[in-house]
């Protein structure tokens, strides 16, 4: 079998031979040199031992970075799924209010009594058949009896319709604290979002809102068009029937002075 040396080998083969040299020089202390060579054998083996245990360390070091980094590494991943989580999650419930029942009530009271509304699909056809033209007055001018009817009609619808308008404005006043108590409630889910999801919802809650009041007020703003439109037109049938009554007087044949006969006209 060929003889393989190592290194410790071949640093002992040279202490062996120093230590011959030794012996030769000294023959008395033969024995004290030969257990100066396995002193030194000790000493090599514990050099080895400590270069090997030296080697280990900084192994044990590596591996410990390793360990380190990794471990690094997981935190990072978790706070990345804590972020997913807490931006993908939901609202626990959402503050839409009472919009459509807020409408609902604001088309009931408009449309009370002789009231002219908004609401009516048929606000237009109510006004002619209430309010005659003016070319309708001259053909059929109504009578004393027909006039008054046709009065107390014109009379009911105005008030009836400034009453309305009147309650559905005090109406909106009145959500004004419940709609205030919404917004609140959104204010705070606003502040205290602790996600990209939350956030988004809460601001689409609001556009919400926004798009509530401004359907409260395109409906307070068309009775109030409705409200001076009715008024408009009662003004402009009392005119035309005036007109009318002053061209029948005026183009009536005029009766004879003999005989003493008084002109009778209608009014």
């Amino acid at each position: 079998m060929p003889y393989r040396c190592s290194t410790s080998n071949r640093l002992l083969a040279g202490l062996a031979a120093v230590a011959l040299m030794a012996g030769t020089a000294v023959p008395a202390d033969a024995g004290t040199a030969t257990g100066a060579a396995t002193e030194w054998t000790q000493v090599l083996n514990n050099g080895e031992l400590v270069a090997l245990v030296g080697k280990s360390g900084e192994q044990i070091q590596n591996q410990l970075t390793q360990i380190s980094q990794l471990a690094q590494q997981i935190e990072t991943q978790l706070n990345i799924y804590q972020n997913l989580l807490q931006n993908t999650a939901t609202l626990p419930s959402h503050m839409w209010g009472q919009v459509e029942s807020d409408l609902n009530q604001l088309r009931s009271i408009v449309d009370q009594g002789q009231s002219i509304s908004f609401s009516m699909g048929n606000a237009d056809d109510v006004l002619q058949q209430r309010f005659q033209s003016y070319s309708s007055l001259k053909t059929n001018l109504p009578s004393s009896e027909n006039f008054s009817s046709s009065y107390q009609t014109w009379s009911d619808t105005n008030r009836d319709t400034i009453a309305s308008t009147l309650k559905a404005a005090s109406l909106t006043a009145e959500q004004f604290e419940t709609e205030e108590g919404t917004m609140s409630s959104l204010r705070s889910m606003s502040e205290t979002a602790d996600g990209q999801m939350k956030a988004l919802q809460v601001g689409h809650e609001i556009a919400a809102q926004q798009v509530a009041q401004m359907q409260k007020l395109r409906g307070l703003v068309s009775q109030q068009m409705t409200m001076m439109g009715t008024w408009l037109q009662t003004e402009q049938t009392d005119k035309d029937l005036a007109q009318a009554r002053r061209e029948k007087f005026f183009s009536g044949t005029a009766p004879s002075t003999s005989g003493g006969e008084k002109m009778k006209v209608e009014w």
